[in-house]
């Protein structure tokens, strides 16, 4: 392992805690007067009645004195969500298990949880970004009760680790484990789930056709295995130290997983101050592990396995709850030193199963570790330091045991080293202009694909663009401009449904483009697309001007997205789109969400309305 931490890696990360500083002392104080309350329960009589009035007698005298600890459970489950229907059984085996290491669990709360598969181009999904705020403060309203000594997070999918992990840091002063239900096994290929749905874009295939491809892929308990925002969560996890080493991409109902389980819930009573104060073990908050080093190497592991460009949005926020400042500069930064050493759908062939067979991130890890691109010298729920993530959980009989993982992939296709990564950067780039600043996935874009100029069609909505190439509008080299789809318009849904068409017209040999204001998926893949772009449409930005015709260029290379025409600084923005305001404010829940659409800050900053982004809360 490398003791040398890549410049560019140590620069950036001694910026961030500069700019931060003001903000993680805060954090820190505020942490440390929680914890120092926490030492000695201050309820009454009457609170703790309330608290434990349900609990079996055998663990109410315990949580009542005191002297062991309490874990307070959040689960995300429903049985609606492939991934997070094995969480049913959780809550019984976390009581289980802390019991035997003499101590209490107690279901806290429960969260939300949607689906952006199935709310993929539906009204619902206006929801789904604001959901990661009411998961944070559903959260909050759990843990307020103020009977828990620690936390156990029951989590997968998109929006919902990230709110929690913003609910962890603001009780920062809490040990927290999150513990993962793991994907479903392998089902239809990903390229041939792919080639359906352009099929079905193009009428060559019925609905029936693509509804068989569909329940092929997705067709158990799990997470989808794709390496979308859900996956790149459980990534996430381990590389930041909040989840146990191996623990990702076990699948569900498994002996494995079921161990995995059961040490996730001891671990995190040997996390707690009365384990401390007993000797049976290290008094290790999350607020202590949630560092800026911590985000530094998250940032790193989504470039190295071309993760989800929704966590560009959910890293800032989630920084934020722990007093840390990210900007958009760091993750273009240590995207330019970062080796994209990992080709998992849709950034190539494989799922999360073979990608985890091929050595998983253990490999990752180990080899980032000796390549100098990580902080060693974290805390993380396994103990100090982050070379505990290079080894891979087994059973031996029924003994969860570690082992190192392999030094070597086991394909080449799916996992390579440093030295021989599919490429020398990361899958993320940060491109800037007279259209604002955007962010651009470009793992699964061909070289040849990378630079795009071409005229611009402006729609306000997908269904426009669908209805425009259904129609034979778009054959030809294009660049979309989908406006209107930033998070004070509308929540800002992904745009996932246009991958397909545009998927389609890029086959046909033209020079295809998105830019959006929006979000495109964790799934975004072969189309150029420039996201997230800040200022958004309704807040004034530059894409509100723009024209059919205007000649567009993105330059995923040199980082640039310009609007080629004279006029352009001198135009008027389009002040708010008619069609927005009849179609977008009800239905669905979505007048529910209206404050959300009034106070949430920038894509640049988190899109959050929790924070504003800026230095103070």
């Amino acid at each position: 392992m490398s003791t040398t931490v890549n410049p560019t890696v140590a620069e950036v990360t001694a910026r961030i805690e500069q700019r931060s500083q003001a903000t993680r002392d805060d954090y820190e104080a505020r942490m440390q007067r929680a914890a120092d309350k926490g030492k000695n329960r201050s309820l009454s009589c009457g609170n703790l009645a309330h608290a434990v009035a349900a609990v079996p007698d055998s663990d109410k005298h315990d949580i009542i004195a005191n002297t062991v600890g309490n874990i307070g459970i959040v689960t995300a489950y429903n049985d609606m969500l492939s991934a997070h229907q094995p969480f049913a059984t959780f809550p019984e085996q976390i009581k289980l298990a802390a019991r035997e290491a003499g101590g209490t669990a107690q279901v806290a709360g429960g969260v939300p949880a949607m689906c952006d598969g199935v709310t993929q181009g539906q009204p619902g999904m206006e929801l789904s970004l604001f959901s990661r705020d009411v998961i944070a403060m559903a959260s909050g309203v759990a843990l307020s009760h103020d009977v828990f000594d620690a936390a156990v997070f029951l989590g997968v999918c998109d929006k919902i680790v990230p709110g929690m992990v913003i609910a962890a840091a603001t009780f920062g002063h809490l040990p927290t484990v999150f513990l993962p239900a793991g994907p479903m096994p392998s089902g239809i290929p990903n390229d041939r789930k792919a080639q359906v749905r352009q099929e079905y874009a193009q009428g060559k295939v019925g609905r029936e056709e693509l509804l068989e491809a569909e329940m092929a892929s997705y067709h158990t308990a799990g997470t989808c295995t794709f390496y979308g925002t859900a996956n790149s969560n459980q990534m996430l996890m381990e590389f930041m130290g909040l989840q146990l080493p191996g623990s990702s991409f076990v699948n569900p109902n498994t002996p494995l997983r079921t161990a995995l389980t059961l040490a996730g819930a001891k671990r995190v009573l040997s996390m707690t101050q009365q384990a401390a104060e007993t000797g049976r073990g290290q008094y290790t908050p999350a607020g202590d592990i949630l560092t800026a080093k911590a985000f530094v190497n998250g940032i790193v592991g989504l470039n190295a396995t071309g993760g989800s460009t929704n966590l560009v949005l959910h890293l800032v926020a989630m920084a934020r709850a722990a007093g840390i400042l990210l900007r958009p500069e760091d993750f273009a930064d240590l995207s330019a030193v970062t080796p994209l050493m990992a080709r998992v759908y849709p950034n190539g062939l494989a799922d999360v199963n073979h990608f985890h067979a091929a050595g998983g991130l253990q490999f990752v890890i180990r080899e980032l570790l000796a390549a100098g691109l990580l902080h060693a010298d974290v805390k993380t729920v396994a103990g100090e330091g982050l070379q505990r993530y290079t080894q891979e959980a087994f059973l031996d009989g029924d003994n969860l045991e570690r082992r190192e993982g392999t030094p070597n992939s086991h394909d080449t296709e799916v996992l390579r080293p440093c030295e021989e990564a599919f490429q020398s950067t990361g899958g993320l780039v940060r491109v800037l202009g007279n259209l604002g600043e955007a962010v651009i996935k470009v793992s699964a874009v061909k070289a040849e694909q990378r630079v795009i100029e071409a005229p611009a069609r402006v729609f306000h909505d997908q269904h426009a663009v669908k209805q425009a190439f259904e129609a034979g509008e778009l054959d030809r080299d294009v660049i979309c401009v989908v406006r209107f789809q930033g998070p004070q318009a509308n929540g800002m849904p992904e745009l996932h449904s246009l991958t397909p068409p545009l998927s389609v017209l890029q086959s046909k040999g033209y020079k295809v483009a998105l830019v959006t204001d929006g979000r495109m998926s964790g799934a975004s893949g072969k189309v150029p697309a420039a996201i997230h772009l800040s200022p958004e449409a309704m807040d004034g930005g530059a894409i509100a001007k723009v024209r059919d015709g205007d000649t567009l260029r993105l330059d995923a290379t040199r980082g640039t997205l310009e609007v080629l025409a004279e006029d352009f600084e001198t135009r008027e923005a389009i002040a708010v789109d008619p069609h927005l305001e009849l179609d977008s404010e009800a239905g669905y829940g979505r007048e529910l969400f209206k404050v959300f659409r009034q106070v949430v800050g920038p894509a640049s900053t988190g899109a959050s309305s929790l924070y504003d982004g800026g230095e103070s809360l």
